[in-house]
């Protein structure tokens, strides 16, 4: 099999296009799980499967958690596949993509910057509160695309100086805490500035923090915007891989458009020899 690695802020990715591989459904979750563990093979946060598209996109992505779970979508994989689109001629500058939340639209800036127009919010709760180990947190619930993609959005005041072992502790707990029947990423986030954001999310099927999270970045600037707390526009995003920008459209109380921008980076193109990959 034949690969692409690439990390979008430092979130990474395997690609491979099951167009020329012709790889059964089936034996996907057994290939991601086994290429995206670190050391023992590629290591990534996530695969994405390249498909014939079925209605009006380009082409068809599926994303795969490194547990093998599937993924509705992945904002940094999503500008990470248009740049693939693009780069092997699938796409033109304007990348139209079929994803499991739906259809995920792109354009190329230069030849790193790429900007996605994310799933819109279906489900936008503002004011929730979730208690975990007999402690109240305030919080927000955000679901993007349809099915919708889980998000929690904590804040979390002097997250830069936070216990990062008890934050572990907190985000794991969230994840999967009964608010939240499908599970959820947990956003942690503190505003650090005039639409300046720093943010730290604990990834469902990751199953830890990863150094960005594109549809995270969406949804804490969808929150913070609906609460008059950012303008929505230009939004500094800062994770641990690097700065995304967050573009928000709204009509009144609902938000009508959010766009993603950032950095790609092909790391590497390669042919798969995994001798531990045994394929249903």
């Amino acid at each position: 099999m034949h690969f692409w690695k690439m990390n979008g802020a430092g979130n990474d990715f395997i690609i491979l296009n099951n167009r020329e591989e012709n790889l059964p459904a089936s034996a996907f979750p057994a290939i991601a799980k086994t290429l995206c563990t670190p050391h023992l093979s590629l290591g990534a946060d996530g695969l994405m499967v390249v498909e014939q598209a079925q209605g009006q996109g380009d082409f068809r992505m599926i994303f795969y958690n490194s547990d093998g779970s599937l993924g509705e979508m992945c904002g940094n994989g999503a500008r990470c596949i248009c740049r693939y689109g693009y780069e092997t001629g699938l796409s033109g500058t304007q990348q139209t993509v079929e994803t499991t939340a739906g259809l995920v639209y792109g354009t190329r800036l230069d030849n790193r910057q790429y900007r996605v127009q994310l799933n819109s919010p279906t489900i936008v709760r503002l004011q929730e509160r979730v208690t975990v180990e007999g402690k109240s947190y305030p919080c927000a619930y955000v679901e993007l695309g349809s099915p919708g993609l889980p998000h929690a959005v904590v804040p979390y005041p002097g997250l830069a100086q936070a216990d990062r072992q008890a934050l572990f502790a907190l985000g794991r707990a969230l994840r999967s805490h009964p608010a939240f029947p499908k599970g959820a990423n947990v956003n942690f986030y503190d505003l650090t500035g005039t639409d300046q954001v720093l943010e730290l999310t604990y990834e469902r099927g990751v199953e830890d923090f990863t150094l960005a999270c594109g549809t995270g970045t969406g949804s804490v600037v969808t929150v913070l915007t609906l609460l008059g707390q950012t303008s929505g526009k230009n939004v500094q995003v800062s994770m641990g891989g690097g700065v995304l920008t967050i573009d928000v459209e709204r009509t009144g109380n609902q938000v009508t458009g959010l766009w993603l921008t950032g950095p790609t980076n092909l790391v590497a193109k390669g042919e798969l020899l995994d001798e531990e990959l045994i394929l249903p």
